[in-house]
């Protein structure tokens, strides 16, 4: 969630006429990560759940790629983008470690 609040103030500074380009591409990735974890949680099976949090590291991915665009075109500040692809790392070794660990318990 931490993720999503930083994303949203980065798409703050982007320009107004990228509101329904990278700032509706960013934070629809960001959300989509919080929400597939929940949502995979919520299955009734292991296996739907690791392939949901597989969706959520692949927005997870589509949400570090849209910040590096942002910096590379100079619509963020240089702390905001390091702020936030920070948040996605730590993000992104939780989500691999949830699933290593759900994928090393016996049983379906």
């Amino acid at each position: 969630m931490d993720l999503v609040a930083a994303l949203y103030r980065v798409s703050k500074e982007l320009p107004k006429h990228e509101q329904f380009g990278l700032v509706s591409q960013l934070c629809r990735a960001g959300v989509s990560v919080p929400a597939n974890i929940a949502e995979g949680y919520g299955r009734k099976h292991r296996n739907e759940y690791v392939r949901f949090l597989g969706i959520a590291q692949g927005s997870l991915q589509e949400v570090r790629t849209h910040l590096e665009i942002c910096t590379r075109l100079g619509y963020v500040s240089q702390d905001h983008a390091v702020h936030s692809q920070h948040l996605a790392e730590e993000v992104s070794k939780m989500l691999t470690g949830l699933i290593r660990s759900l994928n090393s318990l016996p049983g379906p």
